[in-house]
Protein backbone atom coordinates (compact mmCIF):
# COMPACT_ATOMS: atom_id res chain seq x y z
CA UNK A 1 0.00 0.00 0.00
CA UNK A 2 1.34 3.42 -0.96
CA UNK A 3 1.40 6.16 1.66
CA UNK A 4 0.57 9.84 1.42
CA UNK A 5 2.00 12.07 4.11
CA UNK A 6 0.04 15.27 4.67
CA UNK A 7 1.48 18.25 6.51
CA UNK A 8 -1.43 20.49 7.44
CA UNK A 9 -4.90 19.54 8.60
CA UNK A 10 -6.95 22.37 7.10
CA UNK A 11 -9.49 22.21 4.30
CA UNK A 12 -7.21 21.13 1.43
CA UNK A 13 -5.34 18.59 3.53
CA UNK A 14 -8.58 17.12 4.84
CA UNK A 15 -10.31 16.69 1.48
CA UNK A 16 -7.22 15.24 -0.20
CA UNK A 17 -6.89 12.85 2.75
CA UNK A 18 -10.51 11.79 2.32
CA UNK A 19 -10.01 11.09 -1.40
CA UNK A 20 -6.75 9.26 -0.74
CA UNK A 21 -8.23 6.98 1.93
CA UNK A 22 -11.20 6.32 -0.35
CA UNK A 23 -8.74 5.36 -3.10
CA UNK A 24 -7.08 2.81 -0.83
CA UNK A 25 -3.99 4.78 0.17
CA UNK A 26 -2.51 4.88 3.63
CA UNK A 27 -2.60 8.49 4.86
CA UNK A 28 -0.44 9.87 7.66
CA UNK A 29 -1.37 13.40 8.73
CA UNK A 30 0.52 15.91 10.85
CA UNK A 31 0.17 19.51 11.91
CA UNK A 32 2.01 22.01 14.09
CA UNK A 33 -0.15 21.22 17.13
CA UNK A 34 0.87 17.56 17.41
CA UNK A 35 -0.78 14.15 16.81
CA UNK A 36 -3.14 14.47 19.78
CA UNK A 37 -4.91 17.38 18.05
CA UNK A 38 -5.89 15.15 15.11
CA UNK A 39 -8.25 12.77 16.90
CA UNK A 40 -11.21 14.01 14.84
CA UNK A 41 -9.33 13.45 11.57
CA UNK A 42 -8.38 9.91 12.64
CA UNK A 43 -12.02 9.21 13.50
CA UNK A 44 -13.72 10.93 10.57
CA UNK A 45 -11.23 10.42 7.73
CA UNK A 46 -9.45 7.19 8.63
CA UNK A 47 -5.97 8.74 8.62
CA UNK A 48 -3.12 8.00 11.00
CA UNK A 49 -1.82 10.88 13.12
CA UNK A 50 1.90 11.52 13.50
CA UNK A 51 4.52 14.17 14.10
CA UNK A 52 5.59 16.22 11.09
CA UNK A 53 8.87 14.35 10.86
CA UNK A 54 7.22 10.93 11.00
CA UNK A 55 4.54 11.87 8.46
CA UNK A 56 7.19 13.05 6.03
CA UNK A 57 9.31 9.94 6.46
CA UNK A 58 6.29 7.66 5.99
CA UNK A 59 5.11 9.22 2.75
CA UNK A 60 5.76 8.03 -0.78
CA UNK A 61 4.45 11.51 -1.50
CA UNK A 62 4.19 14.42 0.93
CA UNK A 63 1.48 17.05 0.55
CA UNK A 64 2.48 20.36 2.14
CA UNK A 65 -0.63 22.43 2.78
CA UNK A 66 0.20 25.08 5.37
CA UNK A 67 0.16 28.91 5.25
CA UNK A 68 3.03 30.07 3.05
CA UNK A 69 4.34 32.34 5.77
CA UNK A 70 5.29 29.26 7.80
CA UNK A 71 7.12 27.24 5.14
CA UNK A 72 10.53 27.93 6.70
CA UNK A 73 9.38 26.12 9.87
CA UNK A 74 9.38 22.78 8.02
CA UNK A 75 12.21 20.45 9.05
CA UNK A 76 14.63 19.98 6.18
CA UNK A 77 16.27 16.59 6.70
CA UNK A 78 13.18 14.30 6.59
CA UNK A 79 12.19 15.69 3.16
CA UNK A 80 15.38 14.52 1.44
CA UNK A 81 14.47 12.50 -1.66
CA UNK A 82 10.71 12.99 -1.21
CA UNK A 83 8.20 14.01 -3.87
CA UNK A 84 6.59 17.07 -2.28
CA UNK A 85 3.26 18.39 -3.53
CA UNK A 86 3.08 22.09 -2.65
CA UNK A 87 -0.41 23.61 -2.36
CA UNK A 88 0.67 26.92 -0.83
CA UNK A 89 -0.43 30.32 -2.18
CA UNK A 90 0.84 33.79 -1.36
CA UNK A 91 -1.69 35.96 0.46
CA UNK A 92 0.22 39.03 1.75
CA UNK A 93 -2.51 40.01 4.21
CA UNK A 94 -1.99 36.62 5.91
CA UNK A 95 1.64 35.75 5.16
CA UNK A 96 3.23 39.18 5.37
CA UNK A 97 5.08 40.79 2.51
CA UNK A 98 7.71 38.59 0.86
CA UNK A 99 9.95 40.84 -1.20
CA UNK A 100 11.23 38.24 -3.68
CA UNK A 101 7.65 37.24 -4.54
CA UNK A 102 6.53 40.85 -4.87
CA UNK A 103 9.44 41.47 -7.24
CA UNK A 104 8.66 38.27 -9.19
CA UNK A 105 12.17 36.92 -8.65
CA UNK A 106 10.86 33.51 -7.56
CA UNK A 107 7.61 31.62 -7.33
CA UNK A 108 6.14 30.23 -4.13
CA UNK A 109 7.16 26.72 -5.14
CA UNK A 110 10.73 27.85 -5.78
CA UNK A 111 10.86 29.24 -2.24
CA UNK A 112 9.85 25.85 -0.88
CA UNK A 113 12.35 24.06 -3.12
CA UNK A 114 15.12 26.34 -1.86
CA UNK A 115 14.17 25.49 1.72
CA UNK A 116 14.04 21.75 0.94
CA UNK A 117 16.99 21.41 -1.46
CA UNK A 118 17.08 17.59 -1.45
CA UNK A 119 13.33 17.22 -2.05
CA UNK A 120 11.55 17.25 -5.41
CA UNK A 121 8.84 19.92 -5.28
CA UNK A 122 5.77 19.77 -7.51
CA UNK A 123 3.22 22.59 -7.41
CA UNK A 124 -0.27 21.06 -7.23
CA UNK A 125 -3.77 21.41 -5.74
CA UNK A 126 -3.32 25.16 -5.21
CA UNK A 127 -5.68 26.48 -7.91
CA UNK A 128 -8.92 24.78 -6.88
CA UNK A 129 -11.05 25.20 -3.76
CA UNK A 130 -11.31 22.40 -1.24
CA UNK A 131 -15.03 22.10 -1.92
CA UNK A 132 -14.49 21.59 -5.62
CA UNK A 133 -11.78 19.01 -5.05
CA UNK A 134 -14.58 16.98 -3.50
CA UNK A 135 -17.33 17.78 -6.01
CA UNK A 136 -15.23 17.39 -9.17
CA UNK A 137 -13.20 14.24 -8.45
CA UNK A 138 -14.19 11.57 -10.97
CA UNK A 139 -13.26 7.98 -11.90
CA UNK A 140 -10.63 7.55 -14.62
CA UNK A 141 -13.21 6.67 -17.28
CA UNK A 142 -15.57 9.58 -16.57
CA UNK A 143 -16.37 11.86 -19.51
CA UNK A 144 -16.67 14.91 -17.27
CA UNK A 145 -13.28 14.59 -15.56
CA UNK A 146 -11.53 17.83 -14.63
CA UNK A 147 -7.84 18.65 -15.04
CA UNK A 148 -5.44 20.15 -12.52
CA UNK A 149 -2.12 21.84 -13.38
CA UNK A 150 1.27 20.87 -11.98
CA UNK A 151 4.74 22.36 -12.29
CA UNK A 152 8.11 21.00 -11.23
CA UNK A 153 11.78 20.82 -12.10
CA UNK A 154 12.14 17.02 -11.82
CA UNK A 155 10.48 14.90 -14.51
CA UNK A 156 10.32 11.77 -12.38
CA UNK A 157 8.72 13.68 -9.51
CA UNK A 158 6.12 15.13 -11.84
CA UNK A 159 5.35 11.66 -13.19
CA UNK A 160 4.91 10.38 -9.64
CA UNK A 161 2.69 13.32 -8.68
CA UNK A 162 0.63 12.78 -11.82
CA UNK A 163 0.00 9.16 -10.81
CA UNK A 164 -1.24 10.30 -7.40
CA UNK A 165 -3.49 13.06 -8.77
CA UNK A 166 -4.98 10.74 -11.37
CA UNK A 167 -5.67 8.18 -8.64
CA UNK A 168 -7.49 10.86 -6.65
CA UNK A 169 -9.81 11.69 -9.55
CA UNK A 170 -8.28 14.30 -11.85
CA UNK A 171 -6.45 14.58 -15.16
CA UNK A 172 -3.18 16.52 -15.15
CA UNK A 173 -1.68 19.32 -17.26
CA UNK A 174 2.09 19.74 -16.95
CA UNK A 175 2.80 23.48 -17.06
CA UNK A 176 6.59 23.12 -17.00
CA UNK A 177 9.25 24.02 -14.39
CA UNK A 178 8.60 25.61 -11.01
CA UNK A 179 9.39 29.01 -12.52
CA UNK A 180 6.16 28.72 -14.54
CA UNK A 181 3.92 27.82 -11.58
CA UNK A 182 2.78 31.46 -11.31
CA UNK A 183 0.50 30.66 -14.27
CA UNK A 184 -2.02 29.02 -11.94
CA UNK A 185 -1.56 31.06 -8.78
CA UNK A 186 -4.03 33.66 -7.36
CA UNK A 187 -5.36 36.33 -9.73
CA UNK A 188 -4.66 34.28 -12.85
CA UNK A 189 -7.36 32.93 -15.16
CA UNK A 190 -6.76 29.30 -14.07
CA UNK A 191 -7.23 30.04 -10.38
CA UNK A 192 -10.44 28.71 -8.70
CA UNK A 193 -13.04 30.47 -10.90
CA UNK A 194 -12.96 28.03 -13.86
CA UNK A 195 -14.04 25.23 -11.51
CA UNK A 196 -17.04 27.14 -10.12
CA UNK A 197 -20.59 26.56 -11.31
CA UNK A 198 -22.18 29.55 -13.00
CA UNK A 199 -25.36 28.67 -11.13
CA UNK A 200 -23.63 29.44 -7.83
CA UNK A 201 -23.36 33.16 -7.10
CA UNK A 202 -20.62 34.82 -5.10
CA UNK A 203 -23.23 35.79 -2.49
CA UNK A 204 -24.31 32.16 -2.10
CA UNK A 205 -20.71 30.99 -1.74
CA UNK A 206 -20.01 33.70 0.85
CA UNK A 207 -23.03 32.46 2.80
CA UNK A 208 -21.52 28.98 2.94
CA UNK A 209 -23.57 27.25 0.24
CA UNK A 210 -21.60 24.44 -1.35
CA UNK A 211 -20.72 25.07 -4.97
CA UNK A 212 -21.41 21.99 -7.12
CA UNK A 213 -18.51 22.89 -9.37
CA UNK A 214 -18.09 22.88 -13.12
CA UNK A 215 -15.78 20.36 -14.85
CA UNK A 216 -12.70 21.89 -16.46
CA UNK A 217 -11.29 19.51 -19.09
CA UNK A 218 -7.67 19.35 -20.19
CA UNK A 219 -8.21 21.48 -23.30
CA UNK A 220 -9.87 24.24 -21.32
CA UNK A 221 -7.12 24.32 -18.71
CA UNK A 222 -4.39 24.32 -21.37
CA UNK A 223 -5.99 27.38 -22.96
CA UNK A 224 -6.16 29.24 -19.66
CA UNK A 225 -2.55 28.41 -18.80
CA UNK A 226 -1.29 29.49 -22.22
CA UNK A 227 -3.01 32.86 -21.94
CA UNK A 228 -1.91 33.58 -18.38
CA UNK A 229 -0.66 37.04 -17.47
CA UNK A 230 0.98 38.10 -14.25
CA UNK A 231 -1.03 40.90 -12.63
CA UNK A 232 0.92 44.10 -11.94
CA UNK A 233 2.26 44.35 -8.41
CA UNK A 234 0.25 47.51 -7.79
CA UNK A 235 -2.94 45.58 -8.48
CA UNK A 236 -2.31 42.85 -5.94
CA UNK A 237 -3.93 42.64 -2.54
CA UNK A 238 -1.48 43.84 0.10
Amino acid sequence: MSTLGIIGSGNIGSVVAWLAVDAGLDVVMANSRGPESLADKVRDLGVRAATVEDAVRAGDWVLVTIPLGRYAELPVEPFAGKVVLDTMNYYPHRDGRIDRLDRELVTTAQLLQEHLPEAHTVKAFNNISARNIVTLARPADATDRSALPIAGDDADAKASATTLIQTLGFDVVDVGPLSESWRFEPETAAYVTPYLSKASTAKQRAAGHADPGKPLPVAGLVQLIAGAHRPPVAGREF
